[in-house]
This record gives structure tokens, sequence and C-alpha cells, in this order.
């Protein structure tokens, strides 16, 4: 099995050509909606153990790379103002190098015999619009998926056996087949493909990195899970 890492939301960076569309926007570029905080993190102390690894820092304000060219929030509020001529730079030049690299990587994977093990790395608000997620960590797959959701239930109690304080919820906060990257790539690869999106709450998130704590129970599980010895 070949482990693969991915960060659709590792920053909130905005290239110099679009900076003048977000004069006087720090406040939501450092906010949750400008990026993920801490999976940058993460990422970096997940890579050693990835056979493949891709992170994208463009802020999601400016592309959503977690969702499919014909989505409405493709573009946010902000971008939706860009030109035409733009919006196609920012797919030609910062979604589809993203997307394609990996989804080649795993498609290579796949067609020398190997499976493929695919963890999209997340982070989401304690709170929103005033509801409180009650959960540390979510494992999103496809329920129609046997293999994906008996994975799931493995690595919960992986999570469970390292850290017996934390609490694991399977697709939540958010579904794990609404669209985003990994619902894309099972379409593409309905066999030897496992997609599963790791969500983790930003409360354990100070300075955009994870806690000590959480992140040694998270790199522990999958450690567990794979070791490419």
């Amino acid at each position: 099995m070949k482990l693969v890492i991915s960060c659709e939301h590792g920053g909130n960076d905005i290239p110099k050509d679009f900076q003048k569309y977000f004069l006087n926007q720090q406040d939501i570029l450092q906010s949750h909606r400008g990026y993920d905080p801490g999976t940058l993190d993460l990422y970096e102390n997940l890579v050693p153990v990835a056979d493949f690894s891709e992170c994208n820092t463009v802020s999601r304000l400016l592309i959503e790379c977690n969702r499919s060219l014909h989505h409405p929030k493709l573009f946010s509020e902000i971008s939706k103002k860009l030109t035409d001529s733009e919006k196609e730079y920012l797919i030609e030049n910062v979604y589809l190098p993203y997307r394609k690299s990996t989804e080649f990587q795993i498609r290579n994977y796949i067609a020398t015999g190997e499976q493929v093990l695919h963890v999209s790395l997340h982070s989401f608000t304690p709170c929103l619009n005033k509801v409180e997620r009650n959960n540390d960590i979510g494992l999103l797959y496809d329920s129609r998926k046997l293999l994906e959701k008996a994975f799931c239930e493995f690595w919960k109690n992986h999570f469970e056996e390292e850290n017996p304080l934390l609490k694991v919820r399977y697709n939540y906060p958010y579904l794990g087949n609404a669209d985003g990257f990994t619902t894309y790539l099972r379409k593409q690869f309905p066999k030897n493909y496992i997609g599963i999106e790791l969500e983790v709450n930003q409360k354990w998130v100070k300075n955009n990195a994870f806690d000590e704590s959480i992140k040694t129970s998270l790199i522990n599980s999958i450690n567990r899970l794979y070791s490419k010895n």
C-alpha cells in the first residue's frame, strides 16, 4: 500500500498580481475561511512517512482547491469579481497543477498494482454559526465504500488507544461524500483507492501549529496503520 498525503488549505497566500482584490481583507484571510490553521504543520510532520505528498498554500478565498471546477464556490465572494482571464489563470496555474500532480501519482501507483491510501488533511473551526462542534477528530469517508468504512473503524480504534480523551467521529462535522478532492478521486479510481479526509478541531491550534499531544496521537496512529517498512 502507498500512502499519499495532501493538504488543500495549508496557507492563505495571495499571489502579488491578485493582492489588489484583498486590500483590507486581512481579518478574513487570517480566519478559518482563508485557510485551515494547523494543517501545514501537521502536513510537514507527516511528509516523512508518506510515499507522496502535495500541499497547496494559496488561500481558498482566491480559488478553492477542494472543490470541483463546476462547484459554485470554486471562487469566493471576493474572487468572483475577477475577470474571466484571471480566473482561467488561477485554474491553469494553481488549481490544476496541484490536483493533477496528486492524481497522476495515484494513477501511477494503481497502474503498477498498488493499493493507495490517500489522507487529505483539514481542520475545522470549533464553532460555526453559533453551533459548537463536539468532536476532536473527524474521519470523513464514503459510507458506500466498505473498505473506507472498515479502515476508518480501524483508525478510530488506534486514535482512542493513543489518546482515550479524544472524541473521534465519523463523517462529522462534514459528510465524506460531499464535493471534494477525495470524492473526485473515488470516481477516477473505483478500485484500489481509499480516500479519507482527516478533520482536526482548530481548538488544538496555537500559532498555526497543533498541540504536540494531538500531533503525536495523529502521527502515531498513522504509523500504526501504515509503515513503509
